[in-house]
């Protein structure tokens, strides 16, 4: 595990990589390669980290979505609108544990505050398996929310896979 809020960029990949697996959009070959670099993610650098890196872009997410909307009327208020519908609509998974939403509730609220979400919830210790998942879904619901919000699906997956692969040149 890192420490300050950083994580390993391939362990990032590897969280979208996780959302990618969700998305019914997905064609069979990208979520088996989407499979295959999330294996090779939690092989090198553990599930932990990957779990990290799904804290991460939920933080990414929220800030999107609390920058990128209009202004004025229509607005979603982080507090009382994007946190709470993402929240009442986490039941629909039936693997979510409740147990585990105070904390994904707590990474959203420090996401909709500007705060590093993954500093935050390093300071509560390892993220058990149950609480990685939910984390999961709460990316997709995010994703989902910004997709129906630019009324374009898979805007947002075309946009992070433009931003890995840019990661990528930069590295070569």
């Amino acid at each position: 595990m890192t420490s300050d809020g950083v994580v390993v960029d391939e362990a990032i990949r590897a969280a979208w990589d996780a959302y990618r697996v969700l998305e019914k959009r997905t064609s069979d070959k990208d979520r088996q390669e989407a499979q295959q670099r999330v294996k090779a993610a939690v092989d090198a650098y553990g599930r932990e980290e990957v779990s990290r890196g799904t804290v991460f872009l939920v933080g990414v997410l929220t800030g999107y979505l609390i920058a990128e909307q209009p202004r004025g009327e229509g607005r979603l208020d982080p507090l009382s609108d994007l946190i709470p519908a993402v929240i009442r609509r986490l039941p629909t998974f039936e693997m979510a544990d409740p147990a585990q939403v105070p904390m994904v509730t707590g990474v959203l609220m420090a996401a909709a505050m500007g705060m590093d979400t993954v500093a935050w919830r390093d300071r509560f210790g390892q993220i058990p398996p149950e609480e990685a998942l939910v984390h999961g879904f709460v990316l997709w619901l995010l994703a989902d929310l910004f997709d129906s919000m630019a009324g374009r699906p898979g805007v947002i997956d075309h946009m992070m896979r433009d931003t890995f692969e840019a990661m990528i040149a930069e590295q070569d």
